[in-house]
Protein backbone atom coordinates (compact mmCIF):
# COMPACT_ATOMS: atom_id res chain seq x y z
CA UNK A 1 0.00 0.00 0.00
CA UNK A 2 1.15 3.59 -1.33
CA UNK A 3 2.72 5.61 1.53
CA UNK A 4 2.20 9.00 -0.06
CA UNK A 5 -0.14 11.31 1.69
CA UNK A 6 -1.40 13.21 -1.24
CA UNK A 7 -5.28 12.82 -2.06
CA UNK A 8 -6.06 13.51 -5.64
CA UNK A 9 -10.10 13.92 -5.55
CA UNK A 10 -11.84 13.36 -9.00
CA UNK A 11 -15.08 15.59 -9.38
CA UNK A 12 -17.86 14.55 -11.90
CA UNK A 13 -19.61 18.04 -12.00
CA UNK A 14 -22.23 16.61 -13.47
CA UNK A 15 -23.15 14.89 -10.84
CA UNK A 16 -26.12 15.99 -8.34
CA UNK A 17 -27.57 19.37 -8.65
CA UNK A 18 -25.00 21.47 -7.38
CA UNK A 19 -23.05 24.32 -9.78
CA UNK A 20 -19.84 23.03 -11.05
CA UNK A 21 -17.72 25.98 -10.31
CA UNK A 22 -19.24 26.50 -6.44
CA UNK A 23 -18.31 22.65 -5.81
CA UNK A 24 -14.88 23.61 -6.91
CA UNK A 25 -14.39 26.55 -4.23
CA UNK A 26 -16.44 24.94 -1.45
CA UNK A 27 -13.61 21.74 -2.37
CA UNK A 28 -10.77 24.47 -1.96
CA UNK A 29 -12.05 25.91 1.24
CA UNK A 30 -12.02 22.23 2.87
CA UNK A 31 -8.75 21.62 1.56
CA UNK A 32 -7.09 24.57 4.25
CA UNK A 33 -7.52 22.48 6.37
CA UNK A 34 -5.06 19.92 5.06
CA UNK A 35 -2.45 22.02 3.36
CA UNK A 36 -0.72 19.80 1.27
CA UNK A 37 -2.72 17.33 1.06
CA UNK A 38 -5.65 17.28 -1.08
CA UNK A 39 -5.69 18.06 -5.35
CA UNK A 40 -8.57 18.72 -7.05
CA UNK A 41 -9.30 17.75 -10.58
CA UNK A 42 -12.45 18.46 -12.76
CA UNK A 43 -13.23 15.43 -14.86
CA UNK A 44 -13.70 16.13 -18.69
CA UNK A 45 -16.32 14.95 -20.65
CA UNK A 46 -13.57 14.23 -23.52
CA UNK A 47 -10.40 12.39 -21.68
CA UNK A 48 -12.96 10.37 -19.34
CA UNK A 49 -12.42 8.63 -15.94
CA UNK A 50 -10.04 5.83 -16.61
CA UNK A 51 -7.86 8.01 -18.28
CA UNK A 52 -8.11 10.82 -15.05
CA UNK A 53 -7.66 7.66 -13.14
CA UNK A 54 -4.10 7.00 -14.56
CA UNK A 55 -3.17 10.14 -14.90
CA UNK A 56 -3.72 10.43 -10.89
CA UNK A 57 -1.73 7.30 -10.43
CA UNK A 58 1.08 7.49 -12.96
CA UNK A 59 1.39 11.08 -10.69
CA UNK A 60 1.81 9.30 -7.03
CA UNK A 61 -1.07 10.45 -5.02
CA UNK A 62 -1.60 7.89 -2.50
CA UNK A 63 -5.23 8.34 -1.89
CA UNK A 64 -7.51 8.96 -5.28
CA UNK A 65 -10.98 9.62 -4.87
CA UNK A 66 -13.88 10.02 -6.57
CA UNK A 67 -16.65 13.11 -6.17
CA UNK A 68 -19.97 12.43 -7.65
CA UNK A 69 -22.64 9.88 -7.80
CA UNK A 70 -22.67 5.67 -7.46
CA UNK A 71 -21.64 5.26 -11.26
CA UNK A 72 -18.99 7.93 -10.88
CA UNK A 73 -17.69 6.94 -7.98
CA UNK A 74 -17.90 2.80 -9.54
CA UNK A 75 -15.63 3.79 -12.50
CA UNK A 76 -13.20 5.27 -10.12
CA UNK A 77 -13.02 2.20 -7.94
CA UNK A 78 -13.04 0.13 -10.86
CA UNK A 79 -9.58 1.82 -11.90
CA UNK A 80 -8.13 1.97 -8.29
CA UNK A 81 -9.13 -1.63 -7.18
CA UNK A 82 -5.73 -3.33 -7.01
CA UNK A 83 -3.50 -0.64 -7.72
CA UNK A 84 -2.34 -0.56 -3.99
CA UNK A 85 -3.64 2.73 -3.40
CA UNK A 86 -6.52 3.90 -0.87
CA UNK A 87 -9.87 4.97 -2.48
CA UNK A 88 -11.82 7.56 -1.39
CA UNK A 89 -15.75 8.96 -1.20
CA UNK A 90 -16.91 12.42 -1.56
CA UNK A 91 -21.06 11.58 -2.41
CA UNK A 92 -22.35 14.13 -4.72
CA UNK A 93 -24.97 12.03 -6.44
CA UNK A 94 -28.95 11.95 -5.86
CA UNK A 95 -29.24 8.54 -4.36
CA UNK A 96 -25.83 8.16 -2.83
CA UNK A 97 -26.81 4.92 -1.97
CA UNK A 98 -22.42 3.78 -1.84
CA UNK A 99 -21.73 6.64 0.84
CA UNK A 100 -25.00 5.43 2.86
CA UNK A 101 -24.73 2.06 2.83
CA UNK A 102 -21.16 3.10 4.88
CA UNK A 103 -21.79 6.06 7.02
CA UNK A 104 -19.67 8.02 4.47
CA UNK A 105 -20.96 11.59 5.40
CA UNK A 106 -22.69 13.16 2.37
CA UNK A 107 -21.60 16.51 3.71
CA UNK A 108 -18.91 17.88 1.33
CA UNK A 109 -16.74 19.18 4.33
CA UNK A 110 -16.93 15.90 6.16
CA UNK A 111 -16.56 14.00 3.62
CA UNK A 112 -13.65 15.39 2.44
CA UNK A 113 -11.90 15.37 6.44
CA UNK A 114 -12.94 11.79 6.79
CA UNK A 115 -10.46 10.84 3.44
CA UNK A 116 -7.47 12.85 5.30
CA UNK A 117 -8.29 11.18 9.06
CA UNK A 118 -10.34 8.28 8.09
CA UNK A 119 -9.65 4.12 8.54
CA UNK A 120 -8.79 2.05 5.51
CA UNK A 121 -10.71 -1.10 5.02
CA UNK A 122 -11.19 -3.33 2.55
CA UNK A 123 -14.59 -2.75 0.27
CA UNK A 124 -15.84 -5.75 -0.92
CA UNK A 125 -16.79 -5.05 -5.30
CA UNK A 126 -18.93 -6.79 -7.62
CA UNK A 127 -17.26 -7.60 -11.02
CA UNK A 128 -19.26 -8.70 -14.28
CA UNK A 129 -17.01 -9.54 -17.64
CA UNK A 130 -14.12 -7.28 -16.07
CA UNK A 131 -16.37 -4.58 -15.03
CA UNK A 132 -16.63 -3.48 -11.34
CA UNK A 133 -19.45 -2.52 -9.49
CA UNK A 134 -20.51 -1.40 -5.93
CA UNK A 135 -24.31 -1.86 -5.47
CA UNK A 136 -25.88 -3.40 -8.26
CA UNK A 137 -26.15 -4.76 -11.45
CA UNK A 138 -28.80 -5.74 -14.10
CA UNK A 139 -30.32 -6.33 -17.39
CA UNK A 140 -33.85 -6.06 -19.10
CA UNK A 141 -35.82 -2.84 -18.43
CA UNK A 142 -33.41 -1.32 -15.95
CA UNK A 143 -30.83 -0.22 -18.58
CA UNK A 144 -33.73 1.23 -20.38
CA UNK A 145 -34.72 3.16 -17.40
CA UNK A 146 -31.41 4.68 -17.30
CA UNK A 147 -31.83 5.10 -20.83
CA UNK A 148 -34.79 7.52 -20.38
CA UNK A 149 -33.65 9.14 -17.01
CA UNK A 150 -30.54 10.57 -18.99
CA UNK A 151 -32.76 12.21 -21.35
CA UNK A 152 -35.24 13.51 -18.26
CA UNK A 153 -32.39 15.05 -16.85
CA UNK A 154 -30.95 16.99 -19.46
CA UNK A 155 -34.82 18.57 -19.99
CA UNK A 156 -35.93 18.92 -16.51
CA UNK A 157 -32.44 18.47 -14.44
CA UNK A 158 -31.48 15.40 -11.72
CA UNK A 159 -34.37 15.25 -9.38
CA UNK A 160 -35.29 11.88 -7.26
CA UNK A 161 -39.11 12.67 -8.99
CA UNK A 162 -37.28 12.95 -12.43
CA UNK A 163 -35.46 9.66 -12.09
CA UNK A 164 -39.34 7.76 -10.32
CA UNK A 165 -41.19 9.53 -13.75
CA UNK A 166 -37.92 8.15 -16.02
CA UNK A 167 -39.50 4.38 -14.46
CA UNK A 168 -42.84 4.47 -15.40
CA UNK A 169 -42.16 5.94 -18.63
CA UNK A 170 -39.94 2.92 -19.75
CA UNK A 171 -42.03 0.58 -17.75
CA UNK A 172 -45.20 1.28 -19.65
CA UNK A 173 -43.39 0.97 -23.25
CA UNK A 174 -41.43 -1.96 -22.05
CA UNK A 175 -41.80 -5.12 -24.12
CA UNK A 176 -38.68 -7.57 -24.44
CA UNK A 177 -38.45 -9.79 -22.32
CA UNK A 178 -35.41 -12.05 -22.00
CA UNK A 179 -35.28 -15.58 -22.20
CA UNK A 180 -32.05 -16.53 -19.88
CA UNK A 181 -30.36 -19.53 -18.25
CA UNK A 182 -28.88 -18.84 -14.77
CA UNK A 183 -26.48 -20.92 -12.71
CA UNK A 184 -26.27 -19.73 -9.25
CA UNK A 185 -25.88 -21.15 -5.73
CA UNK A 186 -25.18 -25.03 -7.62
CA UNK A 187 -29.10 -24.68 -9.08
CA UNK A 188 -29.46 -24.11 -12.89
CA UNK A 189 -32.66 -22.70 -14.21
CA UNK A 190 -33.87 -21.45 -17.24
CA UNK A 191 -36.61 -18.05 -17.52
CA UNK A 192 -38.76 -15.29 -19.44
CA UNK A 193 -37.99 -12.46 -17.49
CA UNK A 194 -38.38 -9.12 -18.09
CA UNK A 195 -35.79 -7.89 -14.90
CA UNK A 196 -32.67 -9.83 -13.76
CA UNK A 197 -30.94 -8.04 -10.65
CA UNK A 198 -27.96 -8.60 -9.06
CA UNK A 199 -27.78 -6.76 -5.80
CA UNK A 200 -24.16 -6.35 -3.54
CA UNK A 201 -25.61 -3.66 -1.37
CA UNK A 202 -27.05 -5.06 1.54
CA UNK A 203 -27.81 -1.59 2.27
CA UNK A 204 -29.82 -1.06 -0.74
CA UNK A 205 -32.03 -4.40 -0.10
CA UNK A 206 -32.80 -2.93 3.28
CA UNK A 207 -33.97 0.32 1.95
CA UNK A 208 -36.46 -1.11 -0.20
CA UNK A 209 -37.25 -3.70 2.52
CA UNK A 210 -36.12 -6.97 -0.10
CA UNK A 211 -34.83 -10.05 1.35
CA UNK A 212 -31.20 -11.31 0.71
CA UNK A 213 -29.04 -8.60 2.96
CA UNK A 214 -27.81 -11.04 5.14
CA UNK A 215 -26.24 -13.10 2.17
CA UNK A 216 -24.57 -10.20 0.72
CA UNK A 217 -23.30 -9.40 4.12
CA UNK A 218 -21.86 -12.86 4.23
CA UNK A 219 -20.17 -12.54 1.23
CA UNK A 220 -22.56 -13.65 -1.82
CA UNK A 221 -24.86 -12.20 -4.45
CA UNK A 222 -28.48 -11.63 -4.29
CA UNK A 223 -30.05 -12.09 -7.33
CA UNK A 224 -33.31 -11.16 -8.68
CA UNK A 225 -35.43 -12.41 -11.17
CA UNK A 226 -39.37 -10.89 -11.84
CA UNK A 227 -41.58 -13.17 -13.55
CA UNK A 228 -42.86 -12.45 -16.90
CA UNK A 229 -45.64 -9.81 -16.92
CA UNK A 230 -47.78 -7.37 -18.42
CA UNK A 231 -46.26 -3.92 -18.24
CA UNK A 232 -49.26 -3.23 -16.16
CA UNK A 233 -48.25 -6.32 -14.01
CA UNK A 234 -44.55 -4.52 -13.95
CA UNK A 235 -45.79 -1.15 -13.05
CA UNK A 236 -47.51 -2.63 -10.03
CA UNK A 237 -44.64 -4.59 -8.96
CA UNK A 238 -42.41 -0.81 -9.59
CA UNK A 239 -44.89 0.66 -7.26
CA UNK A 240 -44.64 -2.06 -4.83
CA UNK A 241 -41.27 -1.54 -4.67
CA UNK A 242 -41.19 1.89 -4.10
CA UNK A 243 -43.72 1.11 -0.84
CA UNK A 244 -41.83 -1.70 0.31
CA UNK A 245 -44.03 -4.04 -0.24
CA UNK A 246 -42.40 -6.59 -2.51
CA UNK A 247 -42.90 -10.41 -1.63
CA UNK A 248 -41.06 -13.29 -2.62
CA UNK A 249 -42.23 -15.90 -4.96
CA UNK A 250 -45.18 -13.38 -5.85
CA UNK A 251 -42.94 -10.08 -7.08
CA UNK A 252 -39.70 -11.92 -7.73
CA UNK A 253 -37.28 -15.29 -6.90
CA UNK A 254 -34.48 -14.79 -5.03
CA UNK A 255 -30.90 -16.90 -6.24
CA UNK A 256 -27.90 -16.36 -4.33
CA UNK A 257 -24.27 -17.17 -4.62
CA UNK A 258 -20.22 -16.14 -4.87
CA UNK A 259 -20.70 -16.62 -8.31
CA UNK A 260 -23.29 -16.12 -10.66
CA UNK A 261 -23.74 -17.10 -14.48
CA UNK A 262 -26.21 -15.80 -16.45
CA UNK A 263 -26.47 -17.19 -20.21
CA UNK A 264 -29.41 -14.76 -22.67
CA UNK A 265 -30.68 -17.73 -24.45
CA UNK A 266 -31.06 -15.23 -27.88
CA UNK A 267 -29.21 -11.54 -27.63
CA UNK A 268 -26.09 -11.94 -26.92
CA UNK A 269 -25.04 -8.75 -26.67
CA UNK A 270 -26.78 -6.55 -23.37
CA UNK A 271 -26.76 -3.27 -22.18
CA UNK A 272 -26.43 -3.68 -18.49
CA UNK A 273 -26.82 -1.04 -15.63
CA UNK A 274 -23.76 -0.88 -13.02
CA UNK A 275 -24.44 1.80 -10.34
CA UNK A 276 -26.96 4.07 -12.25
CA UNK A 277 -24.46 3.77 -15.55
CA UNK A 278 -25.00 1.37 -18.71
CA UNK A 279 -22.37 -0.44 -20.48
CA UNK A 280 -22.59 -2.92 -23.33
CA UNK A 281 -21.48 -6.47 -22.77
CA UNK A 282 -21.19 -9.68 -24.44
CA UNK A 283 -22.82 -13.14 -22.83
CA UNK A 284 -22.30 -15.02 -20.92
CA UNK A 285 -22.68 -13.05 -18.18
CA UNK A 286 -19.97 -13.63 -15.09
CA UNK A 287 -20.56 -12.34 -11.84
CA UNK A 288 -17.87 -12.56 -9.22
CA UNK A 289 -16.91 -10.92 -6.08
CA UNK A 290 -13.88 -9.51 -4.46
CA UNK A 291 -13.10 -8.68 -1.16
CA UNK A 292 -9.42 -7.51 -0.86
CA UNK A 293 -9.00 -4.97 -3.58
CA UNK A 294 -10.67 -2.04 -3.04
CA UNK A 295 -9.11 -0.34 0.18
CA UNK A 296 -11.41 2.31 1.13
CA UNK A 297 -11.11 5.03 3.51
CA UNK A 298 -14.12 4.81 5.75
CA UNK A 299 -15.68 5.76 9.14
CA UNK A 300 -14.48 3.31 12.21
CA UNK A 301 -17.13 0.03 12.38
CA UNK A 302 -19.88 0.28 14.59
CA UNK A 303 -19.95 -2.46 17.61
CA UNK A 304 -21.92 -4.88 17.22
CA UNK A 305 -25.20 -4.97 19.15
CA UNK A 306 -25.77 -7.01 21.79
CA UNK A 307 -27.15 -10.04 21.14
Amino acid sequence: MSTDPRVCILMNGRSGSGDAAELEKRFEAAFERHPGRFELRVLSPRSGIADACQRALKDGFGTIAAAGGDGTIAAVAGQVAGSGRRFGIVPQGTFNYVARGFDIPEDLDEAVDLIATGETRPLPVGEVNGQIFLNNASLGVYPQVLETREGTYRRWGRSRLAAHWSLILTVLSFRSPMRMKVTAGGREVRRKTPLAFVARSAFQLEQFGLEGADEVRAGRFALFLAPDCTRWQLLARAFRLAVRGMELDRDFELFTGEEIVIETLRRRTQTVAMDGERVTLRAPFRFRMHRDVLHTILPPERPAAPE
